[in-house]
């Protein structure tokens, strides 16, 4: 069978990418999970997507392919372009063809044996022309009514339809921006296309383009949030091989600002609390009943998120609420630092205690995710306390061990109490 680039199975290919891509490549003999054939047909799906983007090296376990985007080059996400490459046979792109053409036409709305007498004026033309029966065509107007491209209304017996798209003047910089920041910004991609083309008046330092895969994952949490319902989750860890089943109610979606990476809070009847699911973790959701509790838990939620430093509802070490307070100091032409402080504090409070010094202090559920942004400070961190002795012990253990990395000597960290 001759290779294609277009998808089938867009499950399949998210999967490739983001191993490809999220992960990084393998070489064709270490990926194991599929077949040789199977690795070589999607590698070149991506390499007819993302060619310009693409490179390998050459070592001495064979070839190993990587991507590597410049968003100052890349204005647009590429990623978009595999959803732009479903696969379609030849009758779907003939019947939708036919009927975008028919209800382009309409001046009024037409039955379902009316379209299909038209369809039939059509084809007649060919030699051999295709045919679709009344159940085809129903099952397709069903279709695009559910995307809400064509509209039925019943009169009497009959079901009438009509084309519900209508011309729109798109702001270009708007789908611009939108398509490039938010959570299904496939969407604006798509209707970007239908613009005119201009040069993008956005630049982005940080371009997070690896959510694109998961569009569709997305769009489905989203459409069971706002109808207040249930979802079955199924999930995988790429350190284990059995993906994992989990029944609950989707509350929000929240997305890193540091890492870009995509997280759904949810609460889990089965566990009785709410927890994170990374969305690139999610192989597929199924829509559930609706949810009686739904307010009662985003309210709940929303109480949490006084003390979530990040998407952790708990601690790791077992505690229920956890404090963090550092002290820093900084020079008098070193005003950025308390603004700075100001800016980034998320459910955190700053007190400056003087023209130079100022302290930090949050009541959280788990205080290692802050790690991270405290070490940025470490060169002006005066005192660090934690109510979690044993993260504070890692903390300074870690700190001793940077010292040491660097040959520096003993105790010239202890300026933090």
């Amino acid at each position: 069978m001759a290779y294609s680039e277009l998808v089938k199975n867009f499950n399949r290919i998210r999967e490739y990418m983001r191993e490809f891509y999220v992960y990084g490549f393998k070489s064709r003999d270490e990926y194991t999970r599929k077949s040789a054939r199977s690795y070589d047909d999607e590698r070149r799906r991506l390499e007819s997507w993302l060619g310009d983007y693409m490179g390998f090296r050459q070592n001495t376990e064979g070839k190993n392919v990587f991507i590597s985007i410049d968003s100052r080059a890349a204005q647009h996400n590429p990623l978009y372009k595999a959803w732009k490459t479903k696969s379609f046979t030849d009758g779907d792109i003939t019947l939708h063809f036919i009927l975008m053409d028919i209800f382009a036409c309409a001046k009024e709305p037409l039955s379902l044996t009316e379209i299909t007498e038209q369809i039939d004026v059509y084809l007649s033309v060919f030699q051999e022309p295709k045919t679709f029966d009344v159940s085809t065509v129903r099952k397709k107007l069903k279709e695009y009514i559910s995307e809400g491209i064509v509209c039925g209304e019943k009169q009497g017996k009959t079901m009438y339809y009509h084309w519900t798209m209508s011309k729109y003047e798109l702001d270009r910089d708007v789908l611009d921006f939108f398509s490039e920041i938010a959570p299904c910004g496939v969407i604006g991609s798509f209707l970007l296309d239908q613009t005119q083309e201009q040069e993008s008046h956005f630049a982005f330092k940080h371009h997070y383009i690896t959510g694109a895969v998961d569009s569709e994952i997305l769009c489905t949490i989203f459409m069971a949030i706002r109808e207040r319902r249930s979802v079955m989750l199924e999930t995988l860890n790429r350190h284990k091989e059995c993906p994992s089943q989990s029944h609950v109610v989707p509350l929000r979606v929240m997305v890193s600002a540091q890492s870009g990476r995509q997280y759904l809070m949810a609460y889990s009847p089965r566990f009785r609390r709410i927890l994170s699911f990374r969305t690139d973790h999610i192989v597929s959701v199924e829509m559930g009943e609706g949810s009686e509790r739904f307010d009662q838990l985003r309210l709940k939620l929303d109480e949490m998120q006084k003390n979530m430093w990040g998407v952790s509802t708990q601690s790791r070490w077992g505690n229920r609420m956890e404090h963090v307070e550092f002290t820093i100091r900084y020079g008098a032409n070193e005003q950025h630092i308390p603004k700075r402080l100001e800016r980034e504090k998320r459910c955190g409070t700053v007190e400056h205690l003087d023209e130079n010094t100022s302290r930090f202090t949050a009541d959280v559920y788990d205080s290692s995710e802050l790690i991270p942004w405290i070490r940025t400070f470490l060169c002006r961190i005066t005192e660090l306390h934690f109510s979690n002795e044993k993260l504070e012990k890692q903390f300074r253990e870690d700190i001793e061990e940077m010292y040491a990395l660097y040959g520096l000597e003993d105790g010239e960290n202890d300026d933090i109490q």
